[in-house]
C-alpha cells in the first residue's frame, strides 16, 4: 500500500464507527478532528509524512459510505452602505461588481495604512532595544511568517495565556476528550501554534458587544454608527415597520441596541404592525410553554429516550469555552428548546448540530435585558419571567430558521448533499486552481463542507462573527438556504494561499477543519459578505453557471 493510502487508512481507522441505529435517529456526521494524527503532524513540523504522487482519482465516496465511516462531528468599513443599498435591488452586474470590488479594495488599503502605522510605532522600540509588549511572545518561525503574510487583513493578536480561551472551534472538535488532560492540552498548543505570532492587539471577547466594535479595538460607538442607529430607530418607530427598508439597513450589520427587535421582525416572528406585537409575543410565549407542559415529560418515554439522551450529551459541548453556556439553567433551557423542536418535527427529529443554532438567538435576546458583557453573565440574576421570554423567543426564531432549511436534517440529509455538490461545482468555476489542488490530493468537499452546511459555519467562526453574519442572512432573501452557499464559496477561496501551500491529504484536512479565524471581527465578515454578494450576482441568475 502506498504511503498516501496508509495515511488515509490511518485517518479512517482512527474514526470510530457510529452504530447504524444512532445514525438513523440523529442523521449523518462529518469527519472528526483526529487529535493523534494532528499531534503527530505537528511533532513532525507539519511536513508531509510521505511523498504524494498524483494518480488516477479514487472512486468518489458515496454519502452512505461517508456516513458509515465517520463519528461524532461536533467534536468593514464605510463602504458597507453602498453595498447594502444594492441588496434589495436588481442592478446591472457591472455596477454590482464595481461596488463589491470597491469594498474589498478599500479594505486592503485600510489594512496597509494600519500596518505602516504599526511599523512606525515599533521602529523606535527596536532601535532602543526596549520590549514592545508587556508579555514575552514567541518568535515566529518560517512557517508562521508564511501564514502571517496571508493574514494581511489582521492587526490583532492574543497573548499566549489568552489563546486557549479564544478559539471556540478547536476544543469543540475534540469534545469527547477528557477536559484538561495533558494530551488534550498538548494538542491544543500544537493547533494554536500557527496563530500565536499574529501582530499584537487587545483580546476581543467571543461574543460581547462585537456588533458595535471592530477588530482594531476602536470605540464602541462612532459618529457613523450613531447615525446608523438613529436610522434603525426611525424605521422601527413607525406604526407599521417598512420591512424592505429594515432589510436594506440590516444587510451591513445591525446595532446591538436594536438587534433583538430587528431579528424578530425579519424572521417573521413579530408582525410589522406595532400594535399587534405585544399580543403576538404573549400568545406565542404561552403557546411554547403549553408545548412544554404537553410534551416535555415524555422525554423519559422509551420511544423518546434516544432523542433526549443525544440532546443531553450535546448541550455541554455547545460553546464549551463560553461560561454562559455552561450554566445549568442555560443548559436546561437549551434541552427544552431542542426536545420540543424535535418532537414537533418528526420528519427530521433532532440532528447533531442543531444545538449550535440556538446560541446566536439566545445571546441576542439576553442582550435585550442586560447592558454588561454576556460571556460571564449569570443568568440566574434575571427574573424568571425574563428567562421564560428569552427561552420562548429563541425557540420560535430558531424554528423559523429551520423551516427554511429542514431538508438539511431529514433522513440522509439531502439538502446538505445538494449544497455540498453545488459548492464543489461553483468553486471549480471561480477558482479552478484550488479545485484541482484538492482533487490532486483526493480531498472531497463532503469531508469538510458537510460541517459548513450543517452548522452554518458556526464551527468555523467565533460566535461574534456568526451573529454579524446572521444580520445579513436575516436581511438577504433565502439567506440561510441560498446565500449561505456563496458565503461558503467565498470563505473557501479566502484561504487560497494556505490551501495551495499544503501538499498532502492530511495537511489539507487539518487546515480546512481548523481555519485560523479566532481573531476575526466585523471587518473580515464584511469583506467575506461583499465577495459572496459579488459571486451571487455573477452566478445566481445564470441557469448554466455550474456547467462548463
Amino acid at each position: 500500500m502506498s504511503g498516501d493510502g496508509n495515511k488515509k487508512q490511518f485517518w479512517k481507522r482512527n474514526t470510530a464507527k457510529v452504530p447504524g441505529n444512532i445514525q438513523h435517529v440523529y442523521g449523518a456526521q462529518h469527519p472528526p478532528f483526529d487529535p493523534l494524527l494532528h499531534a503527530n503532524l505537528m511533532k513532525a513540523g507539519n511536513k508531509p509524512l510521505s511523498t504524494t504522487t498524483p494518480g488516477k482519482p479514487k472512486k468518489a465516496t458515496t454519502f452512505q459510505e461517508f456516513e458509515s465511516i465517520t463519528s461524532d462531528a461536533w467534536d468593514v468599513g464605510d463602504d458597507d452602505d453602498e453595498l447594502l443599498a444594492m441588496a434589495a435591488q436588481n442592478l446591472n452586474i457591472e455596477v454590482v461588481m464595481e461596488t463589491a470590488n470597491k469594498v474589498i479594495e478599500n479594505h486592503s488599503k485600510l489594512q496597509e495604512r494600519r500596518q505602516q502605522q504599526m511599523d512606525k510605532m515599533t521602529e523606535p522600540d527596536e532601535k532602543d532595544g526596549q520590549e514592545v509588549h508587556e508579555e514575552e511572545e514567541e518568535e515566529p518561525d518560517e512557517e508562521d511568517e508564511r501564514e502571517e503574510g496571508a493574514e494581511t487583513t489582521t492587526d490583532l493578536s492574543f497573548s499566549s495565556e489568552a489563546l486557549p480561551l479564544s478559539d471556540n472551534r478547536l476544543v469543540k472538535s475534540q469534545s469527547e476528550a477528557p477536559v484538561g488532560s495533558p494530551k488534550e492540552v498538548g494538542v491544543e498548543q500544537a493547533v494554536l501554534h500557527r496563530q500565536q505570532s499574529l501582530p499584537h492587539r487587545p483580546v476581543i471577547p467571543l461574543v460581547a458587544r462585537m456588533a458595535d466594535q471592530n477588530t482594531s479595538g476602536t470605540p464602541a460607538m462612532t459618529e457613523r454608527e450613531a447615525s446608523r442607529l438613529d436610522k434603525f430607530r426611525q424605521v422601527l418607530a413607525g406604526p407599521n415597520t417598512d420591512l424592505e427598508e429594515l432589510r436594506k439597513l440590516s444587510w451591513s450589520g445591525i446595532p446591538r441596541q436594536v438587534r433583538p427587535i430587528t431579528w424578530k421582525l425579519l424572521s417573521g416572528y413579530l408582525p410589522a404592525n406595532a400594535e399587534r406585537r405585544e399580543s403576538t409575543l404573549q400568545r406565542k410565549r404561552q403557546e411554547y410553554f403549553g408545548f412544554i407542559e404537553q410534551y416535555y415529560d415524555s422525554r423519559n418515554d422509551e420511544h423518546h429516550q434516544d432523542t433526549y439522551r443525544q440532546i443531553h450529551i450535546d448541550i455541554p459541548r455547545t460553546n464549551p469555552l463560553i461560561p454562559l453556556f455552561q450554566q445549568a439553567s442555560v443548559q436546561e433551557i437549551f434541552e427544552r428548546i431542542l426536545f420540543i423542536w424535535a418532537i414537533r418535527h418528526p420528519a427530521s427529529g433532532y440532528v447533531q448540530g442543531i444545538n449550535d443554532l440556538v446560541t446566536p438567538f439566545f445571546v441576542v435576546y439576553v442582550f435585550e435585558y442586560i447592558e454588561e458583557e454576556v460571556e460571564n453573565f449569570n443568568v440566574s440574576s434575571l427574573q424568571e419571567e425574563v428567562l421564560r421570554n428569552i427561552e420562548a423567543d429563541s425557540f420560535w426564531c430558531m424554528s423559523k430558521l429551520l423551516d427554511g432549511i429542514q431538508d438539511n436534517y431529514t433522513f440522509a440529509q439531502p439538502g446538505i448533499q445538494r449544497k455540498v455538490k453545488a459548492l464543489e461545482e461553483l468553486v471549480s468555476r471561480i477558482d479552478e486552481t484550488v479545485h484541482r489542488h484538492m482533487q490532486q490530493y483526493e480531498v472531497e468537499y463532503l469531508q469538510f463542507a458537510f460541517r459548513w452546511m450543517n452548522n452554518l459555519l458556526m464551527r468555523e467562526l467565533p460566535l461574534r462573527c456568526t451573529i454579524r453574519l446572521w444580520d445579513t442572512y436575516q436581511a438577504e432573501p433565502e439567506g440561510f438556504s441560498h446565500f449561505h452557499l456563496y458565503v461558503c464559496a467565498a470563505f473557501l477561496v479566502r484561504w487560497r494561499k494556505e490551501i495551495l501551500e499544503e501538499k498532502d491529504f492530511q495537511g489539507l484536512m487539518i487546515l480546512l477543519q481548523n481555519l485560523p479565524t479566532m481573531h476575526w471581527g466585523n471587518e473580515e465578515v464584511s469583506v467575506l459578505l461583499a465577495e459572496a454578494y459579488r459571486l451571487k450576482f455573477a452566478f445566481a441568475d445564470a441557469p448554466n453557471h455550474y456547467k462548463r
